[in-house]
């Protein structure tokens, strides 16, 4: 597609046709075709009023309208898609992190977390190496420390 003539440039071969010039003297002279010219002088006379049609003006808006729902209705889709995919009720494998229950330890003493019991069969404190808070992960077989 060929570049656009400035604004000014059209303003200015649409005063001179509407001073009295005649369109094809005016499109030789300035090197334009007459179905441009024509094309110019038409648009002029919807912006002014003179003819029905889509004004300059609401034509830049009705694009700036339409990209701005495009890009909407792109936002909706991928939160569409985000929204069914963490909806959707999936097999975790057994010993995955989603499969257990999380709990928050806190430092009883050096190298001993105090965990809150979970079951009749959880003491509640176990053996860590670490200093500082730490999360601990119940699985069915063991205690599993990790570091937050």
């Amino acid at each position: 597609m060929p570049r656009p003539y400035p604004a000014e440039f059209r303003a200015r071969a649409v005063a001179l046709v509407r001073a009295g010039r005649p369109i094809t003297t005016t499109a030789a002279e300035l090197g334009i075709s007459q179905s441009c010219l024509h094309n110019w002088i038409r648009q002029d006379q919807v912006n002014r009023g003179e003819l029905p049609g889509v004004t300059t003006a609401e034509s830049a808006e009705l694009r700036r309208a339409r990209k701005r729902i495009r890009q909407l209705e792109l936002e909706v889709e991928i939160l569409t898609k985000a929204s069914q995919f963490l909806a959707e009720d999936k097999h975790r494998p057994k010993g995955s992190p989603g499969d257990r229950p999380t709990r928050r330890c806190r430092v009883a003493s050096e190298g001993v977390l105090s965990c809150p019991p979970s079951s009749s069969e959880d003491k509640g404190h176990h053996e860590a190496d670490q200093t500082d808070e730490t999360i601990c992960i119940l699985s069915a077989n063991a205690v599993v420390v990790d570091d937050y």
